[in-house]
């Protein structure tokens, strides 16, 4: 069983092997006492929680401010117990990235309600495999393996660190990294592309906004990073909440996103100025075919497993899957970046 296959299945039974307990919601804007409503706000920062946090708690400050509701940040480790958290009711609203927020969708009561544009009003963005400068790696050398170098992956439900180079490039080639490369070692987007400029790792995955970050926070490493293969692009992060959460709050939610950074004048251009230290232009609404890229990009990487096995039953059904999700697509016009 692959990486993939087992951190997907790790995420079926996570929470009840860490033994989260199920927090109930609350129904209304108001506690019984009419103190505000408290929910919980996670996100997996792809830097450090020390970088992310400045950035996020004006946002959050200002979330609780305009909806009423007392809004508790919460920073988690990795994807698999974000969406847990989700599940156990520990979470009501969160950052995900596209392919968490699938997982959400599919096994913690989560919906989307609103995708991140960047600061060009793209809702994209790229996955790209990064190497040291002047050290001659190419990307030919990277795909004739042969374990020649050490692999920075990202975390394993990681759209742009690990799904996203699977499905476009090493699926494809019928590449599995932990046979390609004589060491694979999973961490941030931060961490890998360090790892790269000082000469620990020699090759690793990150995404276009880490490169961004890179070079606003480290930029003597950021310029001894270099780019040798771009993926298509692939959906841009989403604001996810838990579907039993009042409707009311929800609305609330929703509103907040989709104005926020719209408004006119002083406030609106304080408000920018908070997306603009994201890297974010603002947000946009989203429904569920807006993760059928992303549904589509594990029907691949599913159908590449299945063919390596040689079980043909198996590959009857990823094929099957793979066309069904590719002419759904076709036909409801998914939400394409």
């Amino acid at each position: 069983m692959s990486p993939f296959q087992l951190a997907r299945r790790g995420l079926i039974i996570g929470a009840a092997a860490l033994g989260l307990t199920l927090a109930s919601c609350n129904q209304g804007g108001e506690k019984a006492d009419g103190a505000p409503e408290t929910i919980t706000f996670a996100i997996l920062p792809a830097e450090s929680q020390a970088s992310s946090e400045p950035l996020w708690r004006p946002l959050i400050e200002d979330m609780s401010r305009e909806t009423g509701l007392n809004v508790e940040m919460r920073f988690v480790s990795n994807y698999a117990l974000l969406v847990q958290a989700m599940q156990a009711g520990q979470v009501q609203v969160g950052w995900f990235s596209a392919l968490p927020a699938l997982e959400a969708t599919e096994r913690a009561n989560g919906q989307v309600i609103g995708r991140i544009v960047d600061r060009n009003g793209n809702a994209d963005y790229q996955s790209v495999l990064i190497v040291r400068k002047g050290s001659g790696i190419t990307l030919d050398d990277v795909l004739a393996c042969g374990k020649r170098y050490t692999f920075g992956a990202g975390d394993a439900r990681s759209t742009s660190g690990t799904l996203a180079p699977m499905a476009f490039l090493f699926g494809p080639r019928g590449i599995e990294p932990s046979e390609c490369f004589s060491q694979v070692r999973a961490a941030n987007h931060q961490a890998n592309a360090l790892g790269v400029a000082n000469g620990v790792v020699d090759v690793a995955t990150n995404n276009s906004v880490g490169l961004v970050f890179m070079a606003r926070q480290f930029p003597q490493q950021a310029e001894q990073l270099e780019v040798i293969w771009r993926s298509p692009p692939i959906p841009e992060s989403s604001i996810v909440v838990r579907r039993d959460l009042d409707p009311a709050i929800t609305e609330k939610i929703r509103s907040f996103f989709l104005t926020y950074g719209t408004a006119e004048g002083a406030e609106g251009e304080r408000q920018r100025e908070i997306l603009r230290g994201l890297e974010y232009g603002g947000f946009r609404e989203a429904g569920d075919s807006y993760l059928d890229p992303i549904r589509e990009m594990e029907a691949s990487v599913a159908l590449v497993e299945a063919r390596r096995s040689g079980d043909q039953a198996r590959i009857a059904q990823a094929e099957a899957e793979y066309e069904a999700i590719r002419n759904r697509t076709a036909v409801t016009g998914a939400e394409r970046p």
